[in-house]
């Protein structure tokens, strides 16, 4: 395993699957830089400093502030390390400038029905902006697998541990 792929874990994030493309949003592209930024220029000189003044005050082994310091300056480098490789790795796609489709590609927002009548909306995103809670579902998920390149209308088949789910496209959006 590669120090890279360590960070990932590390951050508590999947690293990518070997040899697929590092899609995003634009958005998340944003707060990627923007994070690193502020990593880079506020938090690890911060720290820095704090470690400096906690060495100039003598023994290392026992002294708190020094010893926090070196492992919280480690976690702003790693963090670092992941932001860099993710923002240096990524193909930003804008789901607001697609040319209108009903077929499903990255950055669309899908309306479905499932077999009991209900419907659900998802936004299909890139791996580090996914979040279920609001909807937002990675690319290469199990349900955004089934519906990419399907169209509105379309019944695909969702494998699930309790058997296929048939789900229905209602709507396909771009926003």
């Amino acid at each position: 395993m590669s120090s890279t792929d360590e960070d990932d874990e590390e951050v508590g994030l999947p690293a990518l699957p070997h040899g697929t493309k590092n899609y995003m949003t634009p958005q998340c592209y944003r707060r990627m830089l923007d994070e690193r930024e502020h990593l880079v220029r506020v938090e690890r000189p911060e720290m820095a400093n704090v470690v400096a003044w906690a060495a100039s005050n003598g023994d290392r082994s026992e002294n708190g502030d020094y010893l926090y310091g070196k492992r919280r300056l480690r976690e702003i480098d790693r963090r670092i390390r992941f932001l860099s490789k993710r923002i240096d790795t990524a193909e930003v796609v804008d789901p607001a400038t697609r040319p209108a489709t009903d077929q499903i590609f990255f950055g669309a927002t899908v309306t479905y029905e499932d077999e009991k009548g209900e419907e659900h909306t998802i936004r299909i995103v890139g791996i580090d902006e996914a979040d279920a809670s609001v909807g937002d579902v990675s690319w290469i998920s199990p349900i955004a697998r089934v519906f990419l390149k399907a169209h509105e209308g379309d019944t695909v088949a969702l494998p699930t541990p309790s058997g296929l789910q048939h789900l229905e496209i209602v709507e396909v959006k771009y926003c």
